[in-house]
């Protein structure tokens, strides 16, 4: 439970195969939130009914949509005013939660970053070197730990391959206040294989898409304290 008392929080944890994480993973967050929502992408294993067990809404896929299509389906799917998307492996920490909305609900940003102690792949850090071209005072643009108004969340197309990049450049396009606040991270509570992310290549090519419209053009430097671009 949140002590937020006047504004709904709703966690959106998408899931593919987390059976053995997100069980703890969901315990974890409703402490922090009114709604936890977790988004079975299709798993194979015993996801959906250890999310359930837990204490969350499970939504379903029809298919699997991967990871920009289970969040999306949260943000139709969720009744919060903000909302916080997290991993479902334990990595993000859910007692950041507080940290990470605080700035939404004193009116000072529409969406905020939970910015990793470090940033592991070369490529997640060439995407937020483009991105800060037109979007200040952000750096892990790969995040998955973010929390955001519910209005923008239901207004993002969020196209490309992954979210590095594209997802804080969408929001500033639509005149969102962007932050970024520092976040524990931690080790999956079960070892992952991770593997190399040839995504961020074609990512690459959205995310320059994005800063050659025509609104970013126009900006440019024009951005200072509460705007869009943040500082």
């Amino acid at each position: 439970m949140t002590e937020t008392q006047h504004h709904k929080l709703s966690a959106i944890i998408p899931a593919y195969n987390e059976a053995g994480r997100v069980g703890r993973v969901v315990r974890q967050t409703r402490r922090y939130v009114d709604e936890v929502l977790v988004v079975d992408d299709g798993s194979r294993d015993a996801t959906r009914e250890e999310a359930h067990k837990a204490g969350a809404e499970v939504v379903a896929n029809r298919f699997q949509k991967g990871y920009i299509g289970a969040i999306k389906t949260g943000f139709q799917e969720a009744t919060g005013e903000i909302l916080i998307t997290l991993d479902a492996d334990g990595e993000h920490d859910p007692a950041d939660i507080p940290k990470l909305v605080e700035p939404i609900i004193a009116g000072e940003a529409d969406l905020v970053l939970g910015g990793r102690p470090s940033i592991p792949r070369p490529s997640e850090r060439f995407l937020g070197w483009l991105a800060r071209m037109r979007v200040r005072g952000v750096r892990d643009v790969g995040t998955g730990f973010r929390a955001l108004r519910r209005d923008l969340a239901r207004k993002l197309e969020l196209r490309g391959r992954c979210t590095c990049g594209t997802f804080v450049l969408e929001a500033a396009l639509l005149g969102a206040r962007v932050r970024e606040v520092p976040v524990r991270g931690r080790p999956p509570l079960i070892p992952k294989r991770r593997r190399i992310l040839w995504e961020h290549g074609p990512q690459a090519v959205y995310v320059l898409r994005l800063l050659l419209r025509p609104r970013f053009l126009r900006r440019r430097d024009t951005s200072h304290g509460g705007s869009a671009a943040g500082e």
